[in-house]
């Protein structure tokens, strides 16, 4: 053997080389041409696009408002296409969302500029910056430690079943409270299926412990929408009312982090509170406790613990960072009489610059795991619900253009006979509507869009302050408890094959009427309190009449 080596041979030439009319790239299958019949385009979903354009174009020939501006039918049209592909799913819920950017130009109702405008405020950024946030969670693994954590300190010791559900709900319902409903049921489940896992199969198991395992994909499934209606940025639900409320009256006082607080926190509490109760009665036998101990105790969740090691330098700093985010947002405005941090900048600071600002030190500092790493990047980022971002924009346009069309002024006109109905009957009409409305349509942020600025012109109408019908008439979309494909968190429990729909209805029915007796209380009274109804120049407050003076 020498130390030369074999000279390689020649390379082949391409297999085109002789034939200049043979293809660049050299096809291995043929392609597979299609029948394209009648049958194929008659189908109901090219239906469900046609009806929106069909809508609309019958409703700017045929449909016209005495005294009222021209654009006032145009903006009719727009909403009836973009309502009708909302609804449908016709297209995507997020292209469908897009429209207004090319719809309201076309017919008219505004420039290009200032619709595009509506698709980034405040409330968006603030939904940016959370979300950046929520992933760094995930990233991390923060959530499983979290849950793991409050769960051993509710396990009690013998095991007490009806305790531990209460950790579950506890501990899904607060990181509920600052994620998105869909990411928390996606981390939290694993979490409760891993607790599942130490029990036997299905077909050997008593009924007892067969309740229990329905019961704690039950909490996952209940609590993530129950904990997200109590800040405003747990759900986009919030967010859109809020943002409404803004373009709606924006002379009005804005809604801040803490007026949201104060009140969907007392809210969501009952609500839970309700429903562990109604999960105990129906899922917790009095022998749960002996049939479950053999499965579980302390020392499963403890190994548990143990196998994710200790807590590292980037699961600290997200916590640290997620502890300064919560701090800057309730100390920026705290009550009309302690100004906050955010009087040094003139008002000029928002919840959602606050947002933004901590999510840009998640990509200034390092994760000392790898050698220029910071504790987030771009990447990450991808995963940012992009078709809720542009579903609250359109949700804004929306609202926008029916404020500067004219159509908010024949809305008022044509509910004129509510005027005289009293509030104590329409509140509860309002979130019973709301919540059953909210079964049917798969995005309960599609719901809110849909019924939000309605709800505000039926309270202008009614001599209401509209915050009495917008809030409830928008938290009580989030109860869609009935069905698998209400909300997208219910078919993550679905999913697991562990809970069927009888088990959503029998905890469902009795928690949706429970959410409508808290909401139908609460609003006028600690509502009214909160968000500064009780305290304006022309409110009469009652104990259950709060009205504005014609």
């Amino acid at each position: 053997m020498t130390g030369e080596h074999s000279p390689l041979p020649p390379p082949s030439p391409p297999p085109y080389a002789d034939d200049l009319k043979s293809p660049l790239l050299p096809l291995h299958e043929p392609i597979q041409r299609t029948q394209c019949g009648i049958k194929s385009i008659f189908t109901l979903q090219n239906f469900y696009v046609v009806l929106g354009p069909l809508l609309s174009l019958l409703i700017t020939l045929f449909v016209k408002f005495d005294g009222a501006k021209d654009n006032s039918g145009k903006m009719l049209a727009v909403i009836a296409w973009v309502f009708a592909w909302w609804v449908t799913e016709a297209v995507p819920i997020a292209v469908t969302s897009m429209c207004p950017l090319f719809l309201f130009p076309l017919f008219g109702i505004a420039s290009a500029d200032s619709v595009a405008h509506s698709y980034m405020d405040d409330v968006i950024t603030l939904v940016l910056g959370s979300f950046i946030l929520a992933l760094a969670v995930e990233r991390y693994n923060v959530h499983r430690r979290l849950a793991l954590n409050v769960t051993m300190l509710f396990c009690g010791d013998p095991l007490n079943p009806a305790l531990l559900l209460l950790g579950m709900c506890a501990i899904t319902f607060f990181v509920s409270m600052w994620m998105h409903n869909v990411a928390t049921a996606v981390m939290m489940m694993p979490v409760a299926t891993g607790i599942l896992q130490r029990m036997p199969p299905k077909e050997e198991q008593s009924e007892a412990v067969n309740k229990f395992c329905r019961a704690v994909v039950l909490v996952v499934v209940y609590a993530t929408p129950i904990g997200g209606t109590s800040t405003l940025t747990g759900t986009g639900v919030n967010l859109i009312l809020v943002g409404m409320w803004k373009n709606l009256n924006p002379e009005g006082k804005p809604i801040s982090f803490n007026n949201w607080l104060f009140f969907g926190f007392p809210v969501a509490v009952l609500l839970l509170l309700a429903f562990w109760a109604i999960l105990c009665l129906l899922y917790v036998r009095k022998e749960s406790g002996r049939a479950l101990a053999p499965y579980l105790d302390r020392s499963h969740l403890r190994r548990d613990l143990e196998a994710l090691g200790p807590m590292t330098f980037a699961e600290k700093m997200v916590l640290s960072i997620f502890g300064l985010l919560i701090v800057l947002w309730m100390t920026r405005r705290i009550t009309d009489d302690i100004p906050g941090w955010g009087a040094l900048f003139d008002g000029l600071v928002g919840d959602g610059s606050v947002s933004v600002l901590v999510a840009v030190l998640l990509f200034i500092i390092p994760n000392k795991k790898e050698e220029g790493q910071k504790l987030m990047d771009w990447n990450e980022c991808l995963k940012l619900p992009w078709k809720l971002i542009l579903l609250l924009g359109a949700g804004f346009a929306l609202a926008d253009g029916v404020q500067s069309s004219g159509l908010a002024d024949v809305l008022s006109g044509m509910l004129s006979f509510l005027e005289n109905a009293p509030y104590w009957a329409i509140a509860p009409l309002v979130s019973l509507t709301s919540s059953i409305v909210t079964e049917f349509i798969t995005s309960n942020d599609a719901t809110a869009t849909l019924l939000i600025p309605l709800l505000y012109h039926i309270a202008r109408t009614m001599h209401v302050h509209p915050l009495l019908m917008m809030v409830p008439g928008a938290m009580a979309t989030e109860f869609a408890y009935w069905l698998p494909t209400s909300t997208p968190s219910n078919i993550v429990g679905f999913a697991t094959g562990y809970i069927d729909i009888p088990d959503m209805l029998k905890i469902g029915i009795p928690l949706k009427l429970a959410g409508i007796a808290v909401l139908s209380f609460l609003m006028p009274s600690l509502g009214g309190l909160v968000f500064g109804i009780a305290g304006e120049n022309k409110i009469i407050v009652s104990p259950w009449l709060l009205r504005l003076r014609t």
